[in-house]
């Protein structure tokens, strides 16, 4: 994979604040011509650094009134285990972050739901999938910040994998 210079963080910052906003624009903005940034943008899909373009959605104006970060416990660390666990979970829509942990969980997952309700079936569904040994919720009572852009300054300069 190549490095990633200046402009690549450039483009990289702009479609993560607006993927909307046409290419010619983007490429004005960060100093490019229009085919100039699409050969950088399709380069950036081909290496994976691009994942995907999505509009974020409003959970609150969706009616996605409640946030849930839900701690799992379990006793079984096989690949067997994990693999229909995560194909489980994968399964359900209401769960917007899957995580495998360190420390005293295994696993962490946000949900977004409309209700305690909404909660309480996402719930069910997920001690079914398999066996688990302690299932913890913990209830966001403010959503403060939740932009899901990736800090492009943090990445190290000259890092071998771009």
């Amino acid at each position: 994979m190549r490095k990633l210079d200046q402009r690549d963080r450039a483009l990289l910052n702009a479609l993560q604040t607006d993927a909307s906003e046409s290419l010619s624009a983007i490429a004005e903005r960060v100093g490019l011509s229009q085919n100039a940034a699409w050969r950088r943008v399709k380069a950036l899909e081909e290496d994976g650094i691009i994942e995907g373009r999505y509009a974020k959605l409003s959970p609150d104006k969706l009616g996605l009134d409640l946030t849930v970060f839900v701690t799992i416990k379990t006793a079984q660390h096989t690949q067997d285990w994990l693999d229909i666990f995560a194909k489980g979970v994968a399964q359900l829509s209401e769960v917007v972050g899957f995580y495998r942990m360190s420390g005293d969980v295994d696993y962490l997952l946000k949900i977004l739901v409309a209700d305690m309700d909404g909660y309480d079936r996402v719930y069910k569904k997920l001690i079914s999938i398999a066996p688990l040994a302690d299932v913890s919720s913990s209830f966001a009572m403010e959503r403060i910040k939740d932009t899901g852009a990736v800090p492009l300054d943090d990445i190290p300069r000259g890092d071998n994998r771009f």
